[in-house]
């Protein structure tokens, strides 16, 4: 693989479904020797980018093919692929948004695709988000689900051994108190489906971690893989973060070094 194709961003990158989670660690090993940031740093980071004409609807793609291309190689690497769908839970913010992403690709990849939007809204709450919601209409691999209750969960509930892969995709930062409903009932779900052996990876950070200080609330994802973005992040790298995140990888996704303060 030539250094032209090791530094393209994951949206523009012919090779990233070809390569397993170390080729991935191996293509990203750029991103990953980066300081660490915490999640405050993380968001002027992006919010700056955004500033200098990097469309956060970009962002997104880089974010979201990163980590399709990361649930592929898992569901490849675990012989997942025939045992069912990917279920996708969704927020509805931007880690969200980067779950819609998710399921596109891997849609487009001919993988069968649950996409549930869990929200007590019919909507996404961002621009980009619901862009990318919108965008999976029409995609045959791919059902969409609004899950605005814990009743709605409770659906999926019942087989969820029967699924390849879990992305959660639900909260990209940790929160005080207490997770509130449908969310809670979904991370719930997310538990479940790891106790019957199906593989959750994580966007950006497993739902209830702190990115800055690797603290849980409760209930919380304990993912097998967690696919971070630019830099890796303060709050997986402590005892408790990490054992909740499992495997990390750290991908790129277009932020300029001028936007970029550690």
């Amino acid at each position: 693989m030539d250094a032209l194709t090791r530094n393209t961003l994951p949206a523009d990158d012919p090779a990233l479904f070809e390569l397993d989670l170390r080729g991935l660690r191996r293509h990203w090993a750029e991103a990953a020797d980066r300081p660490p940031m915490t999640a405050e740093a993380m968001t002027g980071a992006d919010r700056r980018a955004q500033a200098l004409s990097v469309p956060g609807e970009r962002l997104m793609e880089h974010a979201g093919t990163a980590v399709a291309a990361a649930v592929h190689a898992l569901a490849l690497d675990q012989e997942r692929v025939a045992v069912g769908p990917i279920l996708v839970l969704c927020g509805s913010g931007n880690n969200g948004g980067d779950g819609f992403v998710v399921a596109r690709r891997l849609g487009g990849r001919g993988f069968r695709v649950i996409c549930v939007l869990v929200s007590n809204e019919s909507r996404p709450g961002t621009p980009d988000a619901v862009r990318n919601w919108q965008r999976l209409d029409g995609i045959e691999a791919v059902r969409r689900l609004h899950a605005a209750n814990p009743r709605d969960l409770s659906v999926l509930g019942g087989s969820i051994e029967r699924v390849a892969v879990v992305v959660d995709a639900l909260l990209g930062t940790g929160v005080r108190g207490g997770l509130r409903e449908p969310i809670r009932s979904a991370v719930e779900l997310a538990r479940r489906a790891r106790e019957a052996a199906v593989p959750v990876v994580a966007i950006d950070t497993p739902t209830a971690v702190d990115l800055t200080s690797g603290d849980p609330s409760d209930p919380v994802v304990h993912a097998d893989l967690t696919v971070t973005f630019h830099r890796p992040k303060t709050g997986l790298l402590t005892r408790r973060g990490a054992a909740l995140a499992g495997r990390v990888l750290v991908a790129p996704i277009g932020i300029p070094p001028e936007a970029d303060r550690v």
